[in-house]
């Protein structure tokens, strides 16, 4: 058990339980309120198991049956304030999870009518492609390695940059099957649906590299759709803006190469992973 258990240790920073840096800083205007609610909810949970296991545990031992009983203990048919209990206590405790889960699920996802800033983010099998709605330009074409266990191979991953502390709505689509955009350290993630759009906005208040994965099962090569998230100044996040734009990368990449049609099927996944995908290739 001890094995299993240290197997799914990381050298990923954490914040007790939850994935962050334990400094103090949020990474977003969010994570403060979501580790709260977490962690809240796990201590009364905690604390509801051991009352309940400790009952358990003395009824056991004071009621057990002793070498010389004989026959049946004493039945009792109805005790009201018990029955009474056993039911107000689980109603009261729901109704207390569900205010403040409520509470916090209208804040996390709420929207402001005017961002400062919306990207685009385009899901597909197996990686990823991000459009710059304001400035119109994009990232290069997410190409996926199948190569992400390798040295090195994070730094090749498609990348998402974005500036410190301002609010920016992430618009989530997908070319082919249902993704979940997952930017760990966010502590949060969003489903994207073939033919929805799917939105939420965040503020990323601290500068640094975050890891982003697809948090839902979507075939062969799932595990190795990855990404990565750049928190930048604004100096930072317009000068690569501009170095876009220099290079070409201007307008958007849209859902109209489905991976279903022939077109992106044969040529964009040939073209983009190279030899793995050949002319009789299906998938």
């Amino acid at each position: 058990m001890a094995t299993l258990v240290l197997a799914g240790c990381t050298q990923a920073q954490q914040r007790g339980f939850l994935p962050g840096p334990d400094d103090g800083q949020e990474v977003t205007n969010q994570t403060e309120r979501i580790t709260n609610l977490w962690v809240g909810s796990w201590a009364v949970l905690v604390l509801v198991g051991l009352i309940i296991w400790g009952l358990t545990i003395w009824c056991a031992v004071a009621y057990r049956r002793r070498r010389n009983d004989a026959g049946y203990p004493i039945q009792l048919r109805y005790h009201v304030p018990l029955e009474l209990m056993f039911t107000l206590v689980p109603v009261v405790m729901v109704l207390t999870f569900f205010y403040f889960t409520q509470r916090d699920a209208n804040e996390i996802e709420m929207h402001v009518a005017e961002p400062d800033y919306t990207v685009n983010v385009v899901g597909k099998q197996w990686s990823w492609d991000f459009n710059y709605v304001d400035d119109d330009v994009h990232e290069p074409a997410g190409v996926q390695s199948f190569a992400t266990g390798e040295p090195g191979a994070a730094e090749s991953l498609p990348t998402l940059w974005l500036p410190v502390d301002q609010t920016v709505e992430f618009q989530l689509d997908s070319r082919d099957v249902i993704h979940s955009f997952w930017v760990v350290d966010f502590l949060y993630k969003k489903d994207m649906m073939p033919g929805h759009t799917t939105t939420f906005q965040v503020t990323p208040t601290r500068e640094g590299t975050y890891q982003g994965k697809c948090a839902e099962l979507c075939g062969e090569y799932h595990s190795d759709m990855l990404f990565n998230v750049r928190v930048v100044s604004q100096e930072e996040f317009d000068a690569h803006m501009q170095d876009l734009r220099d290079q070409g990368y201007e307008g958007q990449l849209g859902v109209d190469l489905n991976r279903n049609e022939e077109e992106w099927s044969m040529r964009e996944l040939h073209d983009e992973a190279g030899p793995r995908y050949t002319e009789g290739d299906d998938e």
